[in-house]
């Protein structure tokens, strides 16, 4: 992998990404030109999202030098053993970015049949003609798939399921991509048990800046979390066979829990970012940041642009738990005004410490 800086980037600059790439655990030589200083990168870059390092002002462009994984070796999926489950036919329902790159990962890391179907039907056509769907999934050949993928918005999975569960044949293995939980492993589990599939709500935890099927790949999921909801009792074995079924995606690990768990959670990790990220951005000074910006700006205010009829769907259906957190920042929030306001310089650096060391014992330096 290579990183081409521009011409204005600092010697300060360039000193603080080579000791960030270094963190990573890799190696770089720098090659400077007339026009160009390019970063050059030995090691695992498999792991380096290039957005996030072309989101820097010093990034002019990212690219990649060699393909990882084009050896038989190498593609051995990292999670479970696909030759172990008896999966033929893989079903996507709703090709965005996320539907887009399950069904790429599937056509690209194993040799099943992929079906899809989206209701903007330029999208299904254009992913059949892309190669990666074998055919558009309808009514008639549902029935036909062993492993079904709704990535639609809540509510919609929750339709589709109860409106296709008699077509869904027995045995076959129902996972949703839906942003929370609680609902829809409720309401589609209860489905499910009726008409003898298996239901597990699923949240991918990886995404991008822009939506569509046009920014899904197949290595969207490399080395990311996959959340899933089985049903209270599983049998253990469902796990392993989970493992096996989503190994061609390539998910670093599977994280089990409950849906009340997995909603909690969620409103702190994903949820609230969004929201704080949004209302920072409304500040009338942010009309005047350029030249004035760098990358605590960039990544405060990355998730500010979102989808409103998505998020607003999300927020409202755990609006328990995301009050919660809305209601513990405010709170300290209040401290640092306060520290402030009052010129406590003492109060101020106690809570800035205490910050701090809640990041360390969370996340490490």
């Amino acid at each position: 992998m290579i990183a081409i800086l521009k011409n204005d980037a600092s010697e300060d600059q360039i000193y603080e990404l080579t000791k960030w790439f270094e963190q990573q655990g890799l190696k770089w030589d720098i090659s400077r030109g007339e026009y160009q200083t390019i970063i050059g990168l030995v090691g695992d870059t498999t792991k380096l999202d290039p957005e996030l390092i072309e989101s820097l002002d010093i990034v002019e462009k990212v690219q990649r030098i060699t393909t990882p994984e084009t050896d038989e070796e190498t593609k051995r999926h990292r999670l479970g053993d696909f030759s172990k489950c008896d999966i033929k036919t893989v079903g996507v329902v709703g090709l965005g970015l996320i539907g887009g790159s399950f069904a790429k990962a599937y056509k690209e890391y194993s040799n099943v049949r992929v079906l899809g179907f989206d209701l903007d039907e330029s999208i299904s056509s254009f992913a059949k003609i892309d190669g990666t769907l074998d055919d558009i999934l309808s009514d008639e050949n549902l029935p036909e798939c062993d492993l079904i993928i709704p990535a639609l918005y809540n509510q919609a999975i929750i339709d589709f399921v109860k409106e296709k569960a008699p077509l869904i044949k027995k045995g076959a293995i129902v996972i949703d991509t839906g942003g929370l939980k609680r609902r829809i492993c409720k309401e589609c589990q209860a489905i499910a048990k009726e008409y003898g599939f298996t239901f597990v709500g699923g949240h991918p935890m990886a995404g991008k800046k822009f939506s569509g099927y046009k920014y899904s790949t197949s290595k969207l999921f490399r080395d990311s979390s996959m959340i899933v909801v089985p049903e209270e009792g599983y049998d253990r074995k469902l796990i392993d066979t989970l493992k096996d079924v989503l190994s061609p995606c390539k998910f670093s690990c599977l994280t089990v829990c409950t849906p009340e768990k997995h909603d909690q959670m969620i409103a702190f990790t994903s949820e609230m970012p969004h929201i704080v990220s949004n209302a920072f951005i409304k500040s009338p000074t942010a009309r005047e940041h350029t030249g004035f910006s760098a990358g605590s700006y960039k990544d405060m205010t990355r998730v500010a642009w979102l989808n409103e009829d998505m998020w607003t769907e999300i927020f409202l259906e755990n609006k328990d738990n995301l009050i919660y957190e809305l209601d513990t920042i405010i709170d300290y929030l209040k401290e640092y005004k306060d520290a402030l306001s009052e010129s406590d310089d003492i109060k101020l650096r106690t809570i800035l410490r205490d910050g701090k060391l809640a990041k360390e014992e969370v996340d490490g330096i």
